[in-house]
């Protein structure tokens, strides 16, 4: 019997020793997760409205046109039963021309006044941070043959449009075939050309 309660008590303080010497356990808790501004304030994360050319006022011949869903009808002269049609023609390029962060656009117009010719334009369109603002534009020629619009490989603040003309000694019934290319830039809010304009000898 003496034996055995000798035992017992052994065993206890084995038990006891083992319980001592075993690792605690530490709770984990999930870290605290704190708000940063962008997701405390949803509104100011998304992107910035994209440009709009075709609903914006542009400066045409020292006249202000106002397209709605790009096309605008004015009156030739007053009490005029002719009307000048401007029309969003397109050949747009995505360019940031005031170095703003902000994508413009540039693009052509043509403005047909009742007659048989058809003028092209060279604009663009500015993104002050959603909403557009038109710019005055350049007359490329009557009845031309537009071909590409793209940035200026050597100038991401200016871009170029390459088109075909006639002869200047060939008829508006012949085929545009010369080849044009000229550049456009922003230059202190105004739409000029970098450079001169081509000019042809007849």
């Amino acid at each position: 019997m003496k034996g055995l309660k000798l035992w017992f008590v052994g065993g206890m303080i084995a038990v006891a020793i083992l319980s001592a010497c075993a690792p605690v356990s530490t709770p984990i808790t999930a870290p605290e997760v704190i708000p940063t501004e962008a997701s405390a304030n949803p509104s100011t994360t998304g992107a910035t409205q994209a440009v709009d050319p075709q609903n914006a006022t542009y400066l045409i011949d020292g006249r202000e046109v106002t397209l709605v869903n790009g096309v605008a009808e004015q009156e030739a002269a007053p009490g005029s039963a002719t009307k000048i049609v401007t029309r969003y023609f397109g050949n747009a390029v995505a360019i940031d021309l005031n170095s703003d962060g902000l994508m413009d656009s540039g693009f052509l117009l043509t403005q047909d006044g009742g007659g048989s010719g058809t003028f092209f334009y060279v604009a663009a369109a500015i993104n002050n941070a959603g909403s557009t603002q038109g710019t005055n534009a350049i007359l490329l020629g009557d009845r031309i043959a537009p071909q590409s619009t793209n940035v200026d490989p050597n100038n991401p603040l200016q871009f170029m449009v390459n088109y075909a003309e006639r002869k200047a000694s060939e008829p508006m019934s012949a085929q545009p075939s010369v080849a044009v290319s000229r550049t456009f830039k922003l230059d202190n809010g105004t739409f000029v050309e970098e450079g001169t304009p081509p000019t042809q000898t007849p």
